[in-house]
């Protein structure tokens, strides 16, 4: 494989929790973005759409398509996805956890919000990485930003319902309020077709509303290094897997979550 990341990125995604890489998957904008035009035209059934009255547009996120849609298992399977993020998570395996789509309409004025991604998987441990890719170039301004160093926090920030702003859970002792991101250097940037952020399911980020006159369309894959194990929340996770049937401390299954990559 030819050489996509160097030691510094390597140091920079554990250290800090995030780092970009630039123009790692170039080769298969085209592909993804007949995926993405495949999908908005036929979202799941675990499709949410999110909307302010005050704005014409709407935000659309989907979950878990990639057996439906080839283009999306084109691209888990055949580009480098899998050996990046082995390399990245110092991890000798990579499973495939999920794919999330988000899709927001010009003016759709939808932010979204601060939070870290772990607390509502099924999933617990230190090695994993959610690749953030967007399909058009991006201004900073309507970009993913991400609190560095905030991986390394004692405990999971609280989950809320982006709807209403209530705990995704009961309250537990397992949980934390969100800190003041002022404490946090905010890695932001802009990005081009290509360009992937790569960061940690518990490094804590947002995004702001696309109040733009374009388009916004992102691909996240996710995938699980040797440390990761199945995990039981309080509740329903976000996505959710019924009939997953696994206790905590094990592995995820691999007729579901297939692993790209064993070294």
């Amino acid at each position: 494989m030819k050489m996509l990341i160097d030691q510094s990125d390597i140091q920079s995604f554990n250290e800090d929790g995030v780092v970009i890489l630039r123009g790692v998957f170039s080769e298969w904008i085209d592909t993804l973005v007949k995926g993405a035009e495949r999908h908005i035209k036929n979202p799941s059934v675990r499709a949410l759409i999110h909307h302010q009255e005050k704005y014409k547009g709407q935000f659309l996120e989907d979950f878990c398509n990639w057996r439906d849609i080839p283009e999306y298992s084109d691209f888990i399977y055949n580009s480098s996805l899998a050996l990046l993020a082995s390399s990245l998570m110092k991890s000798k395996s990579a499973q495939f956890f999920h794919d999330h789509f988000f899709y927001k309409e010009t003016n759709s004025g939808v932010p979204t919000p601060w939070h870290q991604d772990m607390p509502y998987y099924c999933v617990s441990g230190e090695q994993t990485v959610s690749f953030w890719l967007p399909l058009e170039s991006r201004e900073k301004s309507v970009s993913l930003k991400l609190l560095a160093g905030s991986h390394q926090l004692n405990k999971e920030i609280r989950p809320t319902s982006w709807a209403s702003n209530e705990s995704f859970y009961e309250d537990s002792e397992a949980f934390m309020d969100l800190p003041d991101i002022k404490e946090f250097t905010t890695k932001e940037w802009k990005t081009e077709p290509g360009d992937v952020v790569a960061f940690n399911f518990k490094t804590i980020h947002a995004a702001n509303a696309n109040i733009a006159n374009t388009i916004s369309r992102t691909l996240s894959f996710r995938l699980l290094g040797d440390d990761a194990v199945y995990k039981q929340r309080p509740g329903r996770t976000s996505p959710s897997f019924p009939g997953i049937n696994q206790k905590n401390g094990e592995r995820l299954r691999e007729d579901w979550f297939p692993t790209l990559v064993s070294r």
